[in-house]
């Protein structure tokens, strides 16, 4: 009996091995499933992580393009106005010399010999007028014009009958335009 119950319990033993053993590949299979299945949500997770990255490199990108492209259009406009602007500080030296050819001009005496000096000095005007035309100064024409203050500086007002309240009545001082930009604005009188 005691081999009965000894071969018996070596049966449970080996059972008890068996279904353990049996148990463990189920174990195992699991713990591999959990293990994949965690792996796999890290996967995921670090997908999810990279893909916002690469958005937010791609974002830092399409901004920096648009910066360089905007440094490259505001460059390029400075160059153009310095080109087209080279001559103003030069040109801005020169109007008083203008101005002062044409007070020279308006004072001349009468005489033969002062006739042919002011001839003179006319062409020497002309040839300086034309110079600073080429470079784009032009003279404003204010007289009988409304009155602009980006183009006229007030310095006094006077009773007209003949023209309207607010317009140019007389011109004190030229004003020049260099190209598209007032230069001097004109010193004028304006009607009240």
């Amino acid at each position: 009996m005691k081999e009965e119950q000894s071969f018996a319990a070596e049966e449970q033993e080996q059972q008890d091995t068996t279904a353990a053993e049996s148990q463990e590949p189920v174990n195992e299979a699991g713990a591999a499933e959990a293990q994949a299945e965690e792996m796999a949500d890290q996967g995921q997770d670090e997908l999810a992580r990279l893909k916002t990255e690469v958005e937010e490199h791609q974002q830092r990108f399409v901004r920096a393009q648009a910066d360089f492209d905007n440094f490259r259009r505001r460059t390029q406009k400075e160059k153009e106005e310095l080109a087209k602007y080279a001559s103003m500080k030069l040109v801005t030296e020169l109007v008083p010399v203008i101005d002062n050819f044409e007070r020279a001009m308006a004072t001349v005496p009468e005489g033969t010999e002062s006739e042919s000096f002011s001839k003179g000095i006319q062409m020497i005007f002309r040839q300086l007028e034309t110079v600073l035309n080429n470079e784009g100064l032009t003279a404003m024409d204010t007289v009988g014009q409304p009155f602009n203050p980006e183009f006229h500086q007030a310095i006094m007002q006077v009773e007209s009958d003949e023209y309207e309240e607010g317009t140019v009545v007389e011109e004190v001082q030229k004003g020049y335009m260099l190209k598209d930009k007032v230069l001097r604005p004109a010193m004028v009188k304006v009607s009240s």
